[in-house]
């Protein structure tokens, strides 16, 4: 299992020999393999990391059919008779294959698609690269480039954009744009320096070369939009003085990959430079568009022999062939610091990559056969960043997937998990089920252990709700018009707003009524101090459900007391509660009288919350507390008493207008201007015309 791919990165092809050499290929722990072969990691339960259920199938590498990957399109090549009886290209995302055929002008050693695949790049030689356009109208005849440096031989190309391409050779890097319609190249910018070997990491557009005998000193160039930068050169630190001065750095040690935004080279160091430390190591450096390189971290394997490195949602994955188990690192979790770096151990107990099956291929018919299991951490892998793993004698390309669920249970530590959780990509559903889960038996946790949760979650909440009032902010004083480059903040699912705790967690964990009410209630008003302590406006269905959890359990006492010490905080929907609490607690009245006179809000509005709410009587016994029942419209509380389907709310509602009129005007009926006709009419259907009222003459 090679790390990245044995020979020049993506260059090399995975033909049959490859992928035999791959094993060979692979990291070598110095001999030191005494290790136990610990088999079976599937069987220890919780594999948290899985091969991408639909992979990309080509056909097997064998001796007419060679393979290649492009790291930049994730794309396989499968090359036939060097190209003569057809080339097929497939990638993880283009689910249509490109099927071509080429003349056959010798032994393909690498072949790419330019990026968006209009422009095909084939080398043949050591001395030059050959082009065919794709392009509709374009004549389909190929133009070489020959390398500028004499004697140079060219080691491997990559392409950085649509239309331009580097070719590395063993004395420097040339750069080119690809001109199609000319069917020519133009160089834009060289640069001379010995070179053993190079990688590229599309993601960044950064290529690293290895320099120097040792090939330690690795210098790394950046590429944007026709610029080529160079980056500053720096020295990776090998685990001891080599003994001889010949190459010491083998590329298959070093791998380059974004974590967290950022830019590093990652280099698998065997044997550890402190001597009371067994096993190899990843060492991180963090490469800057500015700025020298810094070592920056140091991952402990604790173990020997040969590994390979993937990178999936920011962890660094480290697959060990002897134990056919891989471990995962997440470099933003606490670690040991020692003034420069920082040392960090797994995070989880080593596991082996889920079990594969490979469906049987052929008609229908045939294909009830049970499918064949994959052979894992095979010497026929190789490994290409971010998160690619190729099996070239089985013909399958896979990305690796992290699966979040068994973590749950391999992270006891509820404050830890939830560290790792939230740098995940797809971890909102599994967060809220983390959440539920320590509310409900037998799984319970302690009110520090969930007070920890609620503040972890609640810091990433105000983050985003402080980007958003930041970008907002801008947006309306007009300074974004010159700043282009400002984006709204993304809301990722590491955001779980109150909503999202409401829905999923408070409000299903109320309703269960397993916990004793007391711990309830504590937990709501837990989530709610947490809340307030990061300064986020608690909204009034988290009060609500306080409210109706202590009105099942008959603690008016409590919230009395919540109420006089404020620790809800008033609302117009809050107080439209306590009002239609009114019959079965009678303070609730004078209390949201209260509370709405604190607000000072529109006595119109409030009525109209609780006509919405179908509190017919209840929004009548407000009204008439702050004195307006003579002006308000008989017609819109008959309305809201008609849509109630409560024959003797609509009598009650109906015969307070008629008395209301009797008052006001001497006569109960009401004038043709409130049009309440449908309404009398609908009370004599039900009561009939003798239940109306008589007018009352003195």
């Amino acid at each position: 299992m090679g790390c990245d791919p044995p020979g020049p990165a993506e260059d090399e092809a995975l033909g049959a020999a490859a992928a035999a050499a791959a094993g060979a290929a692979g990291r070598e722990g110095g001999g030191e393999e005494g290790e136990e072969r610990a088999r079976g990691g599937a069987e220890a339960g919780g594999c948290y990391l899985a091969l991408c259920a639909r992979p990309v199938h080509f056909e097997k590498a064998n001796p007419v059919n060679c393979v290649f990957f492009d790291e930049a399109n994730k794309q396989v090549f499968a090359v036939r008779s060097g190209g003569a009886t057809g080339v097929v290209v497939k990638g993880l995302e283009d689910r249509n294959p490109i099927s071509f055929r080429m003349e056959d002008k010798g032994e393909v050693k690498c072949i790419k698609f330019s990026l968006g695949n209009k422009i095909l790049a084939v080398q043949r030689t050591l001395k030059s690269v050959d082009f065919l356009n794709f392009i509709p109208d374009s004549p389909q005849l190929e133009y070489t480039q020959e390398c500028k440096t004499k004697n140079a031989n060219i080691l491997g190309f990559c392409w950085t954009s649509s239309t331009e391409i580097v070719f590395i050779t063993d004395q420097g890097i040339e750069f080119y744009q690809v001109l199609p319609e000319k069917r020519s190249l133009k160089l834009l910018k060289n640069q001379s320096i010995n070179v053993n070997w190079y990688m590229y990491c599309p993601e960044s557009s950064v290529i690293l070369l290895s320099t120097t005998v040792l090939g330690n000193v690795l210098q790394p160039f950046y590429f944007k939009s026709g610029t080529m930068a160079k980056l500053s050169k720096f020295e990776i630190e090998l685990p001891a003085a080599p003994k001889s001065s010949k190459l010491s750095l083998s590329e298959r040690d070093i791998a380059m990959a974004t974590i967290y935004g950022q830019l590093y080279v990652l280099y698998l160091r065997h044997h550890s430079r402190t001597s009371n430390s067994t096993g190899a190591e990843v060492v991180l450096y963090h490469l800057p568009r500015e700025g020298s390189c810094k070592k920056t971290h140091i991952l402990k394997l604790n173990r020997t022999g040969k590994f390979a490195l993937n990178v999936v949602d920011n962890l660094v994955v480290v697959h060990h062939q002897d134990t056919e188990t891989s471990v995962i690192f997440d470099i933003k979790l606490k670690g040991e610091f020692d003034g420069s770096t920082t040392i960090h151990q797994f995070v989880l107990p080593p596991r082996s990559i889920q079990p594969y099956q490979i469906p049987v291929a052929g008609p229908a018919s045939v294909t009830s056969q049970a499918p064949v299991p994959c052979k894992l951490y095979s010497s026929s892998w190789i490994v290409f960043q971010p998160d690619i793993i190729i099996s070239a004698s089985e013909g399958y390309l896979w990305s690796l997937q992290v699966k979040l669920e068994p973590v749950v249970n391999l992270l006891l530590d509820k404050g830890k998990l939830m560290d790792f959780l939230l740098q995940r990509k797809e971890c909102k559903m599994v967060i809220l089920s983390v959440c539920s889960q320590m509310l409900s038996e037998p799984e319970r946790g302690s009110l520090s252990v969930i007070a920890t949760v609620f503040d972890k979650l609640n810091n990433e909440y105000k983050k985003y709700l402080e980007a958003e009032q930041s970008y907002t902010m801008v947006v309306e004083t007009g300074l974004s018009r010159s700043n282009p480059l400002l984006k709204r903040p993304v809301r990722t699912q590491a955001v779980i707003d109150q909503s999202d705790m409401y829905t999923h967690v408070l409000s299903v964990f109320t309703e269960k009524k397993e916990a004793p009410h007391k711990f309830t209630i504590a937990v709501l008003m837990e989530y709610i101090r947490s809340l307030n302590q990061f300064q986020i406006a608690v909204q009034h269905y988290l009060y609500e459900l306080v409210i109706k959890t202590l009105v099942q359990h008959n603690l008016f006492y409590m919230l009395h007391q919540f109420l006089q010490y404020h620790v809800l905080s008033d609302s117009k929907p809050l107080a439209c509660l306590l009002l239609s609490l009114e019959s079965i607690y009678p303070p609730a009245h004078q209390l949201s009288l209260d509370m709405l006179k604190r607000l000072s809000t529109a006595n119109d509005e409030i009525v109209e919350v609780l006509l919405s709410k179908h509190q017919v009587l209840a929004a009548l016994r407000f009204i008439r507390g702050i004195g307006g029942h003579d002006s308000i419209s008989a017609r819109k509380f008959l309305d809201a008493a008609k849509q109630a389907e409560d024959e003797m709310l609509f009598y009650t509602i109906f015969r307070f207008f008629e008395q209301r009129n009797q008052r006001l005007r001497g006569n109960p009926s009401f004038t043709p201007g409130e049009h309440c006709e449908e309404h009398v009419t609908f009370f004599k259907q039900v009561f009939g015309e003798h239940a109306l009222m008589k007018p009352t003459t003195f």
